[in-house]
């Protein structure tokens, strides 16, 4: 036989592809003996790269290597020849684990022998586009194409997808003939509809739920439904260990949930919660309420050491500003009577053990097997409870248990010694269980049907699948997703922490950071955090995100939500001379300027205005079309134009003051070139501008920057001016209220401000800056 590397590529696999393969043993093993047994039955014809293909397919997705040869003889006898029939055995045989399979009712299921022919394709497409045609005659190319394909698959389940997609083209260009110019502009956004009275409602869907460019988070997380198990199905996901107990377990847990989706968000309470854990949160909580279901909070405090009451609550307020109110928040430490009870059990199984390695003998690749593994139970079982009682010193004894994980690591810890008081259970407990041990367990103890987890904890399903089996307990599913991450910045709790310490920000909700602390102190809405999530979806693949994309989040809902004033970050002096002294006048300024019957608010107009200092130039230059001592601008809403008679100058020569004579805009002798925003007995301010806290995308890759991430500081980020000016409509405002400056940005009230000096921070400018890297 060929070596493996010559036999996988001879079968259609790139080689960078096959050597990936050959570091995954099992795989390697399951994929020889498939293209051994195919090629038997094939015979000098050979494996062809199709049915080579499928045959990778089925040996990456299997986990019941029984089944191997039954799938490979329907491969190779080109019963399933396509993804979709082979995804159609894969998922029979995930659900019939039981001995012998029927034969006639696999092949019905799998569309074997089914043959879809062309004409029967065309028949169909015409059909559904018949049906459609009338809308498709109006909307064009802006259609929804997604439908066609959705509704002539739905009628031919074994056709090729190709043969369907290649016909649906064929036929909408026979009935629109080919795209104009009008159909390739942007689809402009819906209006919103305007309720009795004037309001705006937002768009909604059926269930109430705010759209995102025509599909909403919840059915994104509708979507990913139709992929997982329905409750009591659990046997049917990939790598699920079905024992002798499951069935009844999984009765059990059906009687007591009673069909219920049930999820929890787990995270440890010793740091603040950051954007990633947006996705989580939207993920878990979205999922359930999506399908009905409920979400617990479940705090993972099992580390007294690092846990502090601060970040209890601060991982409570977050949840709920993202708009999600908790089933019932527990506590690891609520089950560790029944965790010890258990850990126990599993000693008196032979599935642990009591062992007295040190840390720092475990640590790095390949440490020592534990010479303590075939310690009898019973020995076990007393040294545990010595270990109970506070009769070791912390790290000289910890509990293992009897497992390799998917990533080489042998035997985890479930139980190791601290002797700190925990926030809750006081000096009752001086052992605590660790996170591979505790986590499947409370996901059992509260019936959880999904746990959902970022990629990284793949390595970790098997020692969860397989602890709740070795205690015989309800065994849930675990499923990952792609984390969330962002360049140019670090979300690291320790490098969080160590940014506090060397003063380089303030705190966790320093508004540089994007913790979501820090992003709401900005003035981030939390819809446009979910918004941001839905945007990235729900895949499995790990994204990194630039922050433009968040910020174009925030940018869509505050331009709806963030009522309009006027503030002036560099004032400059402006005397209207011939508006007599003291007269005052009421200037009414709509809150939205698109809309009118959103609301308004009144700004005094007096002699003394302040302008922008750049509004002004002495000298004009082109393209300027601002103030200048030749040229007229317009005043926002006011309904003057006003005119430079005067430019005053301090010692140094830099303009301090300017005396202009106005006119209304009516009795110009021609339309200004611009309007510019100004305010008149205006409220002094603080005003914060920031810019990204770090000079290069990844501030924590080393070929990146050389000298770590604290050598990577964008000293401009922060810059503070404090004698902005402001119109006096905000002076009511409370901390985290929003408002878009015209023409500055948005900007929301920071926690700071006093009632004799408001503090503003600017969340994002009004448009992306296309400098920004």
């Amino acid at each position: 036989m060929a070596d493996p590397l010559t036999l996988f590529t001879s079968i259609g696999l790139s080689e960078q592809k096959a050597k990936e393969t050959l570091k995954n043993d099992a795989l390697c093993s399951a994929l020889k003996d498939a293209i051994t047994q195919a090629q038997r039955v094939l015979g000098a014809a050979g494996v062809d790269k199709a049915t080579g293909t499928l045959l990778y397919t089925m040996t990456s997705r299997l986990r019941d290597p029984k089944r191997l040869g039954f799938l490979t003889d329907h491969i190779a006898q080109r019963k399933i020849c396509t993804e979709l029939q082979l995804a159609a055995a894969l998922e029979f045989v995930k659900s019939h684990p039981q001995d012998p399979i029927n034969q006639q009712e696999f092949e019905s299921l799998c569309g074997v022998g089914v043959v879809i022919t062309p004409e029967q394709i065309e028949d169909k497409v015409e059909k559904v586009i018949k049906k459609h045609k009338d809308q498709l005659l109006q909307e064009r190319y802006r259609f929804n194409m997604g439908l066609l394909m959705g509704e002539a698959r739905g009628g031919l389940m074994w056709a090729d997808g190709k043969m369907i997609k290649n016909e649906v083209d064929m036929q909408v260009l026979h009935l629109l003939g080919p795209k104009t110019e009008a159909d390739l502009e942007k689809k402009p956004k819906a209006q919103k509809a305007k309720a009795p009275g004037g309001e705006v409602k937002e768009e909604l869907t059926m269930n109430g739920e705010i759209k995102i460019e025509g599909r909403s988070l919840m059915d994104e997380l509708r979507g990913v439904a139709l992929n997982f198990h329905k409750p009591g199905e659990n046997y049917k996901t990939e790598g699920y260990v079905v024992t002798p107990k499951t069935m009844d377990l999984l009765k059990q847990h059906l009687e007591f949930t009673g069909g219920q989706i049930r999820t929890r968000f787990p995270p440890e309470p010793n740091g603040i919660l950051h954007i990633g854990h947006a996705k989580a949160i939207n993920f878990n909580f979205g999922y359930a309420k999506a399908n009905d279901g409920i979400c617990y909070l479940r705090y993972d405090d099992t580390n007294p050491e690092k846990e502090e009451e601060k970040y209890f609550t601060a991982i409570k307020d977050m949840v709920e500003w993202l708009g999600y109110k908790p089933y019932e928040i527990t506590h690891a430490s609520d089950n560790f009577q029944r965790l010890y009870d258990l850990a126990v059990d599993l000693i008196r199984r032979g599935h642990a053990y009591v062992c007295h390695q040190r840390g720092e003998e475990l640590k790095g690749h390949n440490p020592p097997p534990s010479p303590w593994r075939e310690r009898p139970a019973e020995e076990s079982l007393v040294l545990f409870d010595r270990m109970r009682r506070g009769l070791f010193a912390e790290g000289e004894a910890t509990v293992r248990m009897k497992i390799v994980m998917e990533d080489g690591k042998m035997d985890p810890v479930a139980y190791r010694i601290k002797y700190t008081a925990h926030h809750r259970t006081g000096d009752t407990w001086c052992i605590y269980p660790t996170y591979d041990y505790t986590h499947c367990l409370c996901d059992s103890i509260e019936n959880i049907t999904h746990s959902l987890c970022t990629k990284e904890f793949q390595a970790r399903r098997s020692s969860y699948f397989w602890l709740c089996n070795a205690l015989d307990v309800y065994c849930p599913v675990q499923w990952e997703y792609g984390r969330l991450n962002l360049t140019y910045t670090v979300v690291s709790k320790r490098k969080i922490i160590k940014l506090v310490e060397e003063g380089t920000v303030r705190d966790w909700d320093d508004p540089r950071l994007f913790t979501l602390t820090a992003l709401r102190r900005r003035g981030f809405p939390s819809e446009a955090i979910n918004n941001f999530c839905a945007k990235v979806g729900v895949t499995v693949a790990q994204a990194t995100m630039e922050p433009h994309m968040l910020e174009s989040c925030v940018r869509d809902v505050l331009n709806d939500h963030a009522p309009r004033a006027m503030a002036v970050l560099e004032p400059l002096k402006v005397t209207i001379t011939n508006l007599p002294e003291g007269i005052r006048n009421d200037v009414r300024v709509p809150d939205f300027p698109a809309n009118e019957f959103m609301g308004s608010h009144v700004v005094p107009f007096t002699r003394t205005i302040f302008i922008e200092q750049s509004d002004f130039r002495e000298v004009i230059e082109k393209g300027y079309k601002r103030l200048t001592p030749d040229q007229p601008v317009g005043l926002r809403h006011a309904g003057y134009v006003i005119s430079v008679q005067k430019v005053i100058k301090d010692a140094q020569g830099r303009v301090v003051e300017l005396e202009v004579h106005c006119c209304s805009s009516n009795e110009a002798a021609e339309k200004p070139k611009a309007f510019i925003h100004w305010v008149s007995e205006p409220q002094k301010c603080e005003i914060r501008l920031y810019e990204r806290l770090f000079l290069h995308k990844n501030p924590e890759d080393p070929s990146e920057v050389p000298g770590g991430f604290l050598s990577d500081i964008n000293p401009n980020s922060l810059q503070v001016i404090d004698s902005a000016l402001v119109d006096i409509s905000v002076s009511k405002a409370k901390v985290f209220d929003k408002f878009q400056f015209e023409r500055v940005g948005y900007f929301a009230l920071d926690p700071d401000s006093t009632a004799d000096k408001l503090v503003f921070n600017r969340t994002v400018t009004l448009k992306e800056d296309p400098g920004k890297m």
